[in-house]
């Protein structure tokens, strides 16, 4: 009997995925509507007007971080100084707005410092990044750290108030009852599609994320598209510090924590590849969504708050399962 001569590539080339491309692709969005019906069948008041309007406020500020992060981890890099930034954002913004700890009011420009601090610090990222070789993932935790320490000294021991009503309305208030904060971030996420989807900085992405050695190859201006990706991440977390500031009515260091897990969490679930090249904006809204709806319907069916965190962890396992399965199978038919 002869061995066969087929050689171990093609082999594996035919090798089935087992899941199909519909999953992989549509997977989260199917899943998101699996999820709706389940919820509403268990309780109609998950998709009653006043629970939506809830779901909607909740989904905001996630989808505003994981908007700018999803143009970070397209290239194959990771941003963890999201929670840093928000904290100094939140507190320049307060103490530059009418507050109870001096006599400044700028109004909406303390906001502009706010988000222009957000993306002061993606700057720094993206340049330790790039012109020094330090590992995103170092540069990123580096940062968020010193934001957490440049937040604590502007803190001073006391959260200050924010006093502006007009600004405090962007977080609390609505326009035909809609949330204010979910019509921003609505802008950020349109915002963040029409870069990505007519932009050479959003084109460029999956190019670099995909092969950044060929990227190069082609005459792409690697360093300069990554610098800008991680300028638009540092930028929507600002937003973001700007935005819970205005909802809670006041600046803090600890105002972002739990925000990196949700977004980093959203962003995957949506999608997008953790190795970069694949994903996009729309994709981490639909992540986002899973996250939101799954937290509020699980506390609607009274489920225990330990198992709610159990259940959240298995469906992000199996979201890096399904999306990275084609990778996978990619790189055994590369082998």
């Amino acid at each position: 009997m002869t061995q066969s001569t087929v050689p171990a590539a093609t082999a594996d080339a035919r090798v089935p995925s087992k899941l199909p491309k519909w999953l992989v692709d549509g997977g989260p969005f199917v899943a998101l509507i699996a999820m709706i019906v389940v919820f509403t069948a268990a309780n109609p008041t998950f998709l009653s007007p006043g629970n939506v309007g809830i779901l909607l406020s909740q989904l905001a500020i996630p989808l505003v971080i994981a908007t700018g992060l999803t143009f970070v981890i397209l290239l194959g890099g990771i941003d963890l100084s999201i929670e840093g930034v928000m904290a100094t954002s939140s507190l320049l913004f307060v103490l530059t707005a009418a507050n109870d700890r001096n006599d400044l009011s700028l109004g909406l420009l303390a906001a502009v410092l706010g988000i222009a601090a957000g993306s002061l610090f993606g700057l720094a990222n993206g340049v330790l990044n790039v012109r020094f070789g330090i590992p995103s993932f170092m540069v990123t935790l580096g940062m968020g750290a010193v934001g957490i320490g440049v937040a604590t000294v502007l803190f001073g021991g006391r959260s200050p108030r924010l006093l502006d009503p007009g600004l405090k309305a962007i977080g609390t208030g609505n326009t035909l009852g809609v949330a204010n904060i979910f019509l921003v971030a609505l802008a950020v996420l349109i915002l963040g599609y029409l870069v990505q989807r007519f932009t050479r900085l959003g084109r460029y992405g999956y190019v670099i994320g995909g092969d950044e050695a060929v990227a190069k190859l082609s005459g792409v201006s690697v360093a300069r598209y990554k610098i800008g990706a991680f300028v638009v991440g540092g930028t929507t977390s600002g937003i973001a510090g700007v935005l819970v500031a205005t909802q809670l009515g006041v600046g803090s260091p600890v105002i972002g924590e739990g925000f990196l897990f949700t977004s980093i969490t959203a962003v995957v679930l949506g999608g997008t590849l953790l190795t970069g090249g694949r994903g996009g904006v729309l994709r981490s809204l639909v992540g986002v969504a899973i996250i939101v709806a799954l937290s509020n319907g699980l506390i609607l069916m009274g489920v225990n708050s330990y198992v709610q965190i159990a259940v959240q962890g298995v469906v992000i396992i199996a979201a890096v399962v399904v999306t990275g399965w084609r990778l996978r199978t990619r790189v055994r038919v590369i082998k």
